[in-house]
């Protein structure tokens, strides 16, 4: 099933018209990862010679160089280089729940006039990099995918908004099990009787430093330091709840910590951010760091479960959902995600099985 994809495109502009040409950011990209100009051009489909006129054309454009290449080294992004390519990796990061659930209301108007209309689920459901798997292995129904807040997709699940709502809990690690005030926030939603919980993935969640942590972060007491700048995640989202309770565990005062005001509102966002050098340190889970190559420090390990109604689970759409995420294919492409585990994917539990307290 062929499905509408929203890519957001930005890019300087002169007084002069001239602008910045969007493959730009591929070469830089590939550079950063190859270290040399001759595969970064070959990893993107151009020539050496188109490579090397896109690269001197735009640093006569800005009036530095956007890399250094030296004869038997190899060539590195210049500081320039870094910037920009981080500056729109950034960009898709803080963008991209967002279109992607714009994407979703698209494609679902589109296959909706098609024939043969697949049965609809409409999941609202915390972003994640696992859940965002969910469109390319569920080409059997209209799946409704709309990314909200933890607390957002349960409040929706109970005014009948959405059939199925996505929500991340911390189990063992250092969280050791979840709070009272996590636990009371999450439960005045669901009804014991009423709903059935699906585990869907557990994935690790810790501390993104830079490559070779230059800072020596070693845990949660040294984001206290004058020589450490920290970002942090909004606070409706289920990583600030865990990061305060761990805070809290450990005894450390945020309002000691420098930047924890400031926020970013995805993973890959904050990983962004710190391999941008504007931070020394954020929270996020350990597949983000591995996207931006990162150093990761585990702090705790987390469930990502669904949650419906019990009469839900006997819907021809939830049963295709729950037959897809059960296949090796699915489970195969989450375990190629740092730090995420299809363990227990698709089992339905009691509500119980997971707020006991």
């Amino acid at each position: 099933m062929k499905r509408i994809q929203v890519v957001p495109s930005w890019s300087f502009r002169d007084a002069g018209g001239n602008q910045l040409n969007p493959q730009l950011f591929s070469l830089l990209g590939a550079i950063h990862e190859t270290g040399k100009l001759t595969a970064a051009t070959e990893k993107i489909g151009i020539s050496y010679r188109h490579g090397w006129n896109l690269l001197n054309t735009w640093a006569a454009f800005f009036g530095l160089p956007l890399v250094d290449m030296k004869k038997g080294k190899g060539a590195t992004l210049s500081a320039l280089g870094e910037k920009l390519l981080w500056a729109e990796q950034r960009v898709l990061a803080r963008l991209e729940p967002q279109l992607e659930s714009l994407a979703s209301e698209l494609n679902l108007e589109i296959h909706r006039a098609l024939e043969g209309v697949n049965p609809l689920l409409r999941v609202h459901a915390s972003y994640g990099y696992a859940v965002a798997l969910l469109p390319d292995f569920s080409s059997d129904i209209q799946l409704d995918l709309q990314y909200k807040s933890a607390e957002e997709a349960l409040a929706s699940l109970n005014r009948g908004v959405c059939d199925v709502a996505g929500f991340h809990v911390p189990v063992n690690g250092r969280a050791g099990g979840m709070s009272d005030a996590l636990y009371e926030t999450y439960s005045r939603h669901l009804k014991p009787r009423v709903h059935k919980i699906v585990k869907f993935i557990t994935r690790q969640q810790g501390l993104m430093v830079k490559p070779g942590n230059p800072k020596q972060i070693n845990g949660l007491q040294d984001l206290v330091r004058k020589d450490v700048k920290f970002i942090n995640r909004q606070k409706d989202s289920g990583t600030r709840a865990l990061l305060d309770e761990l805070l809290i565990r450990e005894g450390v005062n945020s309002k000691r910590i420098n930047g924890f005001a400031d926020e970013e509102f995805t993973h890959s966002a904050v990983a962004a951010f710190v391999g941008a050098g504007m931070a020394d340190v954020g929270m996020g889970v350990k597949a983000a760091a591995s996207q931006f190559g990162l150093d990761f420090i585990p702090l705790s390990s987390e469930y990502y479960l669904f949650v419906c109604h019990h009469k839900t689970l006997k819907q021809e759409a939830m049963l295709r959902l729950l037959a897809s995420i059960r296949r090796e294919v699915f489970q195969t492409a989450v375990q190629q995600l740092p730090g995420y585990s299809p363990e227990d994917c698709g089992e339905v539990v009691a509500l119980d099985t997971i707020f006991s307290g």
